[in-house]
């Protein structure tokens, strides 16, 4: 590591990751020691703890110190950590600005567990303040997740008049085994003011800090932005109570962004987006609970198997993109042959009853980059092109090979709604139906509604849209989803639900296959 040389990691006799097998973490143990004796800096977690990529022996801890130190965590059945088995975790250091995760490995399906983290200092005299946080590994039993995204965008971020962003604490109420963080989990290319003045009179106050007071372009300002979302009370509790499945979608970089992008925003004195993404991608795997070596690419996406019941299929429709264009040429790309290869293979091998498809995009609605297609649908009601050729290859492949019971999942559109598409309704014939649910935002401004393409033969079932572009959260206009999926009929029932977590519209859907 190039911020503490390896003789100086010998010197305080820290080198090499070392750690604890894990198996059997919540099994018989004696009880840890109490932290020893603090002398000198003694280090601080700045930022909380963040749980992700749930599996049914454990997950992904994340956690930040203030100086150069080494992440600890005690692992329980019970909050009292009695009997807590104790697994050693990265060196913390400037190099991964003071962030480091790990993944627990090992735990029983089906259980509750609790995890408490410290931080030592590099000379060992020194332990931080422990934080907790708590999850449930998959098991046999019922399931519930959320989804949704859009984090701090439109010029609205963390209200203090407000008390933060609550909806995370409605999300927290809903208890829900997991969250899906369907991409825009910052706003890079969105600085914030002190103040917002609404058509209304009303005034929108945010807290500032220096890396939200301008675009992002060096990898420290990306880091600020990450780090920024973390100040909110909310987030950090529901963060240490929900391990989330984080993927990324523009914001993390730049509105509408796409590889080899040259733009000419007069805000950024880096105009070349390749160089951006490569600093926001390191941010993003820095400071989101997510390890990159349990991505198929080491990047994004990835399969995340939940127990029998569902797994997720997490997209990146960002990174292997062709440019975005008027949507006519006969085929581009907007997941990449070998992604959506792998999306074919992957959900013909699952044995779970639902597949659900974590999509950064919907497939349906058409969004546009100053005239240019943003999104999948190219606005023609006919045979796929552009973009949409792509995707009928993945939905043709899915039909030749019997996947049934997929369900696909978005934000993006910063509004909730449900589509239904039907080979009957549509231009391209050879696939089977399916569901599309759209959720969001959860603290930005408000947008909608989208035009439908008929391409994939979609019909909207419901939708909830503000009556103003850009509506404040004031006016009500935020939303997540929810899954519940039942052990014992392997029914899936959606709801989108408000801000406040009331139910606006659902659907049961039962499985049709294997």
């Amino acid at each position: 590591m190039a911020g503490l040389s390896r003789r100086s990691l010998l010197r305080y006799g820290l080198a090499g990751t070392g750690g604890l097998a894990a198996a059997s973490l919540l099994g018989t143990g004696s009880a840890m020691a109490a932290p020893g004796l603090v002398r000198g800096g003694r280090p601080r977690l700045t930022h909380g703890v963040q749980l992700g990529d749930p599996r049914r022996d454990g997950a992904v801890v994340w956690t930040r110190a203030d100086v150069p130190s080494r992440m600890w965590v005690d692992v329980a059945s019970n909050p009292e950590f009695r009997g807590a088995r104790r697994v050693r975790g990265p060196l913390l250091t400037p190099d991964t600005d003071g962030t480091g995760r790990m993944r627990l490995r090992g735990l029983p399906p089906g259980r509750t567990v609790h995890v408490r983290v410290t931080a030592e200092d590099v000379e060992g005299q020194a332990t931080s303040e422990a934080l907790t946080g708590v999850f449930r590994t998959p098991g046999r039993g019922n399931v519930r997740f959320l989804w949704s995204g859009d984090v701090n965008g439109q010029g609205f971020g963390i209200n203090p008049d407000l008390g933060g962003m609550r909806v995370f604490s409605a999300m927290a109420a809903r208890e829900p085994d997991f969250f899906v963080h369907s991409g825009d989990a910052i706003y890079a290319d969105n600085p914030l003011t002190e103040t917002v003045t609404l058509p209304d009179g009303r005034v929108w106050r945010n807290v500032v800090t220096p890396a939200k007071a301008k675009v992002a372009e060096t990898l420290p300002e990306f880091r600020g932005n990450f780090a920024y979302n973390l100040l909110d009370d909310n987030l950090r509790a529901f963060a240490a109570r929900v391990p989330q499945i984080a993927q990324w979608d523009d914001h993390e970089v730049l509105n509408n962004w796409y590889p080899g992008e040259i733009i000419t925003d007069e805000r950024y004195t880096e105009r070349r987006v390749d160089v951006l993404a490569a600093r926001a991608f390191q941010a993003f795997h820095e400071w989101m609970p997510i390890l990159p070596k349990d991505a198929v690419d080491g990047r994004v996406y990835r399969k995340v198997s939940l127990g029998p019941y569902v797994d997720v299929f997490v997209l990146d429709m960002r990174t292997y993109r062709d440019p975005n264009s008027p949507g006519t040429a006969p085929f581009e790309r907007i997941l990449g042959e070998a992604q959506a290869r792998w999306l074919v293979d992957a959900m013909a091998g699952s044995r779970a009853t639902w597949k659900v498809v974590a999509s950064d995009m919907p497939l349906g609605l058409v969004v546009t980059d100053s005239g240019a297609i943003e999104g999948v649908a190219n606005r023609q009601p006919g045979e796929p092109l552009a973009r949409e050729a792509e995707i009928a290859w993945v939905l043709s492949e899915l039909n030749r090979r019997e996947v049934d019971d997929v369900v696909w999942i978005t934000t993006d559109v910063h509004y909730t709604a449900a589509h239904h598409y039907a080979p009957e309704r549509a231009a391209f014939r050879d696939f089977r139906p399916f569901w599309e649910f759209v959720s969001g935002p959860l603290n930005a401004g408000a947008f909608g509604p989208a035009a439908l393409d008929s391409t994939f033969g979609p019909e909207l079932r419901f939708h909830r849209v503000p009556s103003r572009a850009g509506a404040s959260p004031l006016e009500g206009f935020q939303h997540f989803g929810e899954v519940n999926i039942d052990a014992e009929t392997r029914e899936l029932r959606v709801d989108l639900r408000d801000s406040a977590g009331a139910s606006l519209w659902s659907i049961t859907l039962s499985p049709q296959g294997r």
